[in-house]
């Protein structure tokens, strides 16, 4: 569907005069799109009766009617026919994480027919959409660790595959045994058709017990594929768990809660042992391309007695034949030159020093690594080594010895590290935000992301440490996005750097929207007029005479502006929009999430989307975006859609390692009570940290029956238990669903039983988060959307100004996704923003008139 934006945003009685003639939403239009040359255009037009089944497919949807309009999807899985030959063959970087570092790097193993990815962070689909990088091309995905940071965009990445086409994709994804727990997590939202070819290999932990390591075995390789394509082989690496060897932790905070969370066994032999738990597994993939068999020699053909024709390729298929003339047989090595031996490319992520011991006693990597004479092992060598691991691990003496061992290798050095960190991932996102901030920098901050005028990455010389250096390692570098190693063709192996982003000053891009667009001058004029004026003073702001507005109304000031906003200071509130974008992150918006920013009371969010964690950090740079997570109050998520959660495990895993060994609670998480079974599952994998809400239990009817003759406004456990219990669920139950909607009688049948006892307490931290906050209320309602979709109001606590008048407390209004409802009508009566929904066909505009 063709959309500007995903949601609606309107300041309901706006204090500034009005702009002259100026066309700001035209302009705007413009400034929001890439450039002439970048666009393209559909000269295709559709059918007119595809248009009038595409409206009344819609207009049944939007009234409710569309439960059996689409037929479910039998997903399948691509099978393609392979080139055992693979003219073409490379590895590719992608998304190295350079201007957020909130993501781990994914990798590309590109063959003629086939493809396949290592690691599928948050972030991947934008990257990949921007670069016309084709996901529907992947075969398989394989996770190096199965957490937040490797496997951020898988859930959004699946989707995506089952909605292409008729029939949707499907795709193979490999992981050590913590998979199973990913994938159990993710059957809250993603159809079960999507992940039956999930594929999990290592040790088998205890259902509800942590992995206890056993080294036997474990260090070997595991083949998961072998054809004549690729062999791709698996060797797990685990923390040393005898008690007083583990190392020192990573410094990336990212990776230090691998360590912390280690606990202590005792083993048969009396020895303390130290069980990892899911998550902490490491995976080191090796992949093996096939021999490059000799050229065939005619000559020596024809002297063997061979006549030309269907003998000349099977030699060269490898298989043996009889001579034409003599009474002899011809073998493949009669006619053909020396083999080249396949490339070798390795994958290493070693998140900690932990998992460094267990790298170093990887026997089975001796065959790849040279010997005593300088010469690896015939047919061994490793051609390219990808290195995914932190640099805190990289720097360490220990590691860089093993590094040398590969001799000629080319290092390919892919983890977090500082070097150009100033060039961001998504440029053409970073593009819009430059000239956006050129018209109007108040509301727009500079991305800061541009790069440096001279960067060179052939050396990787920002890891040395005074316990060893890369003096004798010529052939290391950083990566940068979209860095090629080529494989196949033979003769151009090697680094190709063709496809690397060009980079652009901010001069530039302000030059360039000039050129296309000159009036722009004058509206960056008007713009900052207009912001000076309304700067001069926070108690006179002088209406325009045609203005509009209704002043006679007792919640206005005689100024014009809302009553709630007289003497707000600028760091009262922000709303961010984190993500505007619809169902699927695309090339300039991401997901859904806004971030309330309320200063000194902390912060919350309203839906959390893939990608979140990273446009936090483009917003307020990676200690800002630290001390944002660390300060949340609450994170509030509308309705299950992967679109609006699938960032939260992310946001949660960084802010317990942010808090980690400082007294702090735990976060409190609103959400529907689906949402709660996706994070118990994940919680298997990472320490999340938080305190679970249902949504249904902060609606205005379910607040009002928990506290009726609740004396100061505590949630009272005695009624919560007795005899009208059931009375107050049914109470609450009636209002979980907007009014007219199918899916009020959705959820009517049986659930699982909600535990007062648990209720009660949480219910009280969620008063004190609010108060803590300075916020009213917090009030959930229902909307016409899935089942158990809601949107939200915040309400602001009053204020007594310096002369003693109360002054209201704002108000917010959510959305969420939602069709025209009177719920949202009714919520949002007096608000001061309503960020509202707004994926609507033109066709449909009489159903949202307000």
């Amino acid at each position: 569907m063709a959309q500007v934006s995903k949601f609606g945003y309107f300041l309901l009685h706006s204090s500034l005069p009005k702009p002259s003639n100026i066309q700001f939403r035209s302009l705007l239009t413009v400034l929001a799109s890439s450039s002439k040359r970048h666009r393209r255009k559909s000269t295709t037009p559709k059918p007119m009766e595809v248009k009038e089944e595409s409206s009344s497919f819609n207009k049944r949807r939007a009234e409710g009617r569309d439960k059996n309009d689409i037929s479910k999807k039998n997903l399948l899985l691509k099978v393609r026919k392979l080139n055992p030959i693979n003219t073409i063959s490379y590895v590719q970087i992608l998304g190295t994480g350079m201007d957020t570092q909130d993501t781990s790097p994914s990798v590309l193993l590109f063959f003629d027919n086939q493809r396949f990815i290592f690691n599928a962070g948050e972030g991947l689909q934008r990257f990949c959409t921007e670069h016309k990088i084709k996901l529907s091309k992947i075969d398989h995905i394989f996770l190096s660790r199965v957490c937040s940071e490797t496997a951020g965009g898988l859930p959004g990445l699946l989707l995506t595959l089952a909605g292409m086409g008729e029939e949707g994709m499907s795709v193979n994804i490999w992981g050590p045994s913590d998979l199973k727990y990913l994938v159990d997590a993710m059957r809250s939202f993603i159809p079960n058709a999507a992940m039956v070819h999930t594929k999990s290999f290592g040790p088998i932990s205890n259902i509800d017990g942590p992995i206890v390591q056993c080294q036997s075995k474990l260090l070997d390789p595991i083949v998961l594929i072998d054809d004549e394509v690729v062999k791709i082989s698996a060797i797990i690496l685990q923390p040393n768990c005898i008690e007083g060897q583990l190392l020192t932790p990573s410094e990336s905070s990212s990776r230090k809660r691998m360590d912390h969370n280690l606990e202590t066994l005792d083993s048969p032999n009396g020895k303390k042992l130290s069980a990892a738990k899911p998550g902490d597994m490491s995976v080191v993939y090796v992949c093996e391309l096939p021999e490059i068999k000799g050229k065939f020699d005619p000559e020596k053909a024809k002297a063997l007695g061979l006549r030309p024709g269907p003998k000349y390729r099977e030699l060269q298929l490898g298989n043996s034949v009889k001579s034409d003339r003599q009474n002899i047989m011809v073998h493949p090595s009669d006619v053909l030159g020396p083999s080249v031996p396949g490339p070798i490319v390795l994958l290493v992520d070693c998140p900690t020093e932990s998992h460094l011991e267990a790298l170093l006693s990887v026997q089975s990597l001796a065959s790849y690594c040279d010997q005593t004479d300088n010469q690896p092992e015939a047919g061994k060598s490793v051609t390219c080594v990808i290195h995914l691991t932190p640099s805190s691990v990289v720097s360490c003496s220990n590691y860089q010895k093993w590094m040398k061992k590969f001799g000629s290798a080319q290092h390919i050095m892919a983890g977090h590290e500082k070097k150009n960190v100033e060039i961001p991932i998504l440029k053409a996102s970073a593009r819009i935000a430059t000239r956006l901030n050129y018209l109007c920098p108040q509301f727009f901050p500079a991305p800061g992301l541009w790069s440096l005028p001279n960067h060179n990455s052939s050396k990787f010389g920002c890891l040395a440490s005074s316990e060893g250096s890369f003096s004798e390692l010529s052939e290391v570098i950083s990566a940068e996005n979209l860095l090629k190693f080529t494989l196949r063709p033979y003769a151009h192996l090697g680094l190709d750097r063709s496809c690397i982003p060009t980079t652009a000053a901010s001069s530039e891009i302000i030059d360039e929207l000039l050129s296309e667009i000159p009036e722009v001058l004058e509206a960056v004029r008007h713009v900052s007029q207009l912001w000076q004026e309304c700067s001069q003073t926070k108690e006179d702001l002088t209406p325009v005479a045609d203005h509009g507005m209704m002043i006679e109304e007792p919640w206005l000031c005689a100024n014009g502006i809302p009553a709630c906003l007289e003497n707000i200071r600028r760091d009262d509130l922000e709303i961010v929009l984190l993500g505007t974008g619809s169902s699927q992150p695309s090339k300039y918006r991401n997901v859904s999430s806004i971030y309330i920013n309320l200063f000194s009371s902390g912060g919350l969010l309203l839906d959390c989307g893939e990608g979140t964690l990273g446009q936090l950090k483009r917003r307020y740079g990676v200690t800002g975006a630290d001390d944002a997570v660390r300060t949340l109050r609450c994170i509030w998520i509308s309705h299950i859609h992967a679109d609006h959660h699938t960032g939260l495990a992310r946001i949660l895993a960084l802010r317990c390692d942010l808090l980690r060994g400082v007294p702090h609670e735990p976060l409190l998480v609103v959400g529907p009570r689906q949402l709660k079974r996706y994070l118990d599952a994940y919680q298997r994998l990472e320490d999340l940290d938080m305190l679970f809400l249902d949504c249904k239990h902060t609606t205005a009817a379910s607040l009002e029956a928990f506290e009726d003759d609740f004396p100061g406004n505590s949630v009272n456990s005695r009624n919560l238990n007795n005899n009208n219990g059931d009375l107050i669920a049914s109470k609450v139950d009636s209002t979980l669903f907007a009014r007219g909607s199918r899916m009020q009688t959705y959820f009517k049948r049986p659930g699982s039983p909600v535990d007062k006892d648990v209720v009660s307490p949480i219910l009280k931290k969620f008063k004190e988060v609010i108060q803590e906050a300075g916020l009213k209320a917090l009030i959930s309602f229902p909307v016409v959307h899935c089942p158990q979709a809601f949107g939200v109001v915040l309400k602001a606590e009053e204020r007594t100004n310096t002369v003693g008048k109360v002054i209201p407390g704002w108000k917010i209004v959510y959305s969420g996704d939602t069709r025209p409802c009177p719920e949202l009508i009714e919520a949002s009566g007096g608000a001061t923003v309503l960020i509202h929904e707004a994926s609507n066909y033109l066709m449909l505009f009489e159903l949202l008139t307000i």
